[in-house]
């Protein structure tokens, strides 16, 4: 058991000497396990390795035991939150984020993107396992099925890693060399010795490999016969296509895929009952269309704190956010949003405004009530399942949302914009106004509308890891550095346009592999800003 929190020690850095971790060659190549013959004798041999792909997401110690953010892809969802001005976070001793937030042990040699390195290259063995076992030619309609999530799963880490590491120009590194590429492929045919001298590939090769198997997974996910939402169907292929055509900036496909997965899902927009829920509040799959769903026999649970509650629910007993490293909404995010807009009450109202006491708040047999303990801007988006605060066992086998129909409404909101389509503004006003706030009214146009419709998304998808993404592809500037600012001093930084932590460093350990990516490296970005006084 790993119930007891342990202070935070910044600073450990991961030489290419040392063998904790392996590069995408060693992570990606099995040598055991289950054989094609064992996978493709039966439709039930091949379903056990389709599982092992939502199973990854929840994956804890990649790297080792010491570091308590290695607890898979919530993990790297919060990484890419605390990059932007939208999640501040109140610094304490249990604050494992701190090297991310403040900018500092970014570099190639280092454990943090070691760690976002490594767990993506295991994610995606989980893919090519199955994908190399099971021949088109001959397998079954059910193993069709189960290779369309194994191509929907991999496009899906592919797309995160071209965008988490493709180099864009920014206002503190510079990158001639390595200008618009991304990460090296890796699929079920690369050889070792391919691996060996494989070279970052530029974004219009990589963006040709996730569509082909978005291509894959669209004309065969009908074969898969399990409804359950940890696994993608239609609508989330459509889902993951509109946010490859918004990375591309091809932005009539983007809001065609978008519309097309509004289409498909049987999903509709969380009602207001729904997203204030303490009980049910965001830690319902059922609510989404696609999910990473944990329960109690989970490893990532039995820890007690090496999961999505401990880090994202503010009210609980058992987890690290409870004991003072707050998440809470940027200040000027928040003061932003309108009063009637009922999505402004997932956070604490600062005393006196017009929201105080209007967030509903769960009671600990530990901590009492949180509406006493939590600091303003707190964030109470997230509560554990069923509303337990206090019995890690319940409180921590919840749901968190990989994807949600309403990204999907805004998606296709900006596309259009984008395009100059009048339609847009409409698109914007009857979604905010049917679903979030029925006073919601503006009068934004051009790139006005634009920077209206990203904040409005912005605050729909708080926490759920995704503003990352358009702050890269937009070249929006991060500034968390003001008056009033909730910031803490040391992460109090004004960029001009995107950040270059934004462009994330390929590790020393994975050059000790493969020589083709020597001196294609992206910069450091470390400690490159200097702090808002």
């Amino acid at each position: 058991m790993k119930t007891n929190l342990y202070k935070f020690m910044a600073g450990l850095c991961l030489t290419s000497s040392l063998a904790i971790t392996t590069g995408c060659i060693e992570e990606t190549f099995p040598t055991n396990g289950a054989t094609e013959e064992q996978l493709t004798s039966s439709d039930m041999a091949t379903s056990a390795m389709v599982w092992a792909m939502p199973a990854a997401l929840n994956k804890i110690e990649t790297i080792s035991d010491s570091y308590h953010w290695d607890w898979g892809y919530g993990s790297i969802m919060h990484v890419r939150d605390v990059m932007t001005e939208d999640m501040a976070v109140i610094s304490s001793g249990y604050d494992w984020y701190q090297s991310w937030e403040q900018n500092i042990y970014q570099g190639e040699s280092y454990v943090y993107p070691q760690f976002i390195w490594n767990y993506y290259w295991q994610a995606v063995l989980t893919t090519n396992k199955l994908i190399s076992a099971i021949n088109p030619e001959s397998a079954s309609e059910a193993q069709m099925g189960y290779l369309a999530v194994a191509h929907a799963f991999r496009a899906f880490f592919y797309l995160d890693m071209a965008r988490m590491f493709e180099f864009l120009p920014n206002d503190k590194t510079t990158g001639t060399n390595v200008e618009g590429l991304t990460v090296p492929i890796v699929d079920e045919n690369t050889t070792e010795e391919d691996a060996r001298n494989n070279p970052r590939v530029p974004r219009a090769e990589m963006a040709e490999f996730i569509l082909a198997d978005l291509d894959f997974a669209e004309q065969n996910i009908g074969n898969l016969s399990e409804s359950v939402k940890t696994l993608p169907h239609l609508d989330v292929i459509y889902g993951l296509k509109a946010r490859y055509y918004m990375w591309l900036e091809d932005y009539a496909n983007a809001q065609k895929y978008a519309r097309m997965a509004i289409d498909a899902t049987s999903s509709t927009p969380m009602s207001e009952t729904e997203c204030l829920s303490t009980t049910n509040g965001f830690n319902n799959i059922d609510a989404w269309m696609w999910g990473s769903q944990m329960v109690t026999e989970d490893e990532s649970v039995q820890t007690g704190i090496l999961n999505w509650a401990s880090w994202m629910s503010n009210e609980t007993s058992f987890g690290y956010s409870s004991q003072a490293p707050y998440l809470m909404i940027g200040a000027s995010l928040y003061n932003r949003l309108s009063d009637t807009d009922f999505r402004k009450k997932m956070w604490v109202a600062p005393a006196g405004s017009a929201l105080e006491g209007e967030t509903q708040f769960l009671t600990s047999s530990v901590f009492g009530y949180f509406g006493n303990r939590l600091s303003e801007y707190a964030s109470v988006k997230f509560r554990p399942a069923e509303g337990n605060c206090d019995d890690y066992t319940v409180g921590a086998a919840t749901a968190y949302p990989l994807m949600r129909v309403e990204e999907m409404y805004f998606i296709e909101a900006e596309a259009a914009a984008q395009q100059g389509n009048g339609q847009a503004q409409t698109m914007l006003t009857d979604f905010m106004t049917q679903y979030r706030d029925p006073e919601y009214t503006t009068t934004a146009t051009g790139d006005a509308l634009i920077d209206e419709i990203v904040f409005q998304k912005r605050i729909e998808l708080w926490g759920e890891g995704l503003t990352f993404f358009d702050v890269k592809r937009l070249n929006m500037s991060v500034t968390r550095g003001y008056e009033g600012t909730n910031f803490a001093d040391a992460s109090r930084f004004n960029t001009n346009g995107r950040p270059a932590w934004m462009n994330l460093c390929i590790v020393q350990t994975e050059k000790n592999n493969n020589a083709a990516l020597i001196g294609f490296e992206n910069p450091d970005p470390s400690n490159a800003y200097p702090v808002w006084e």
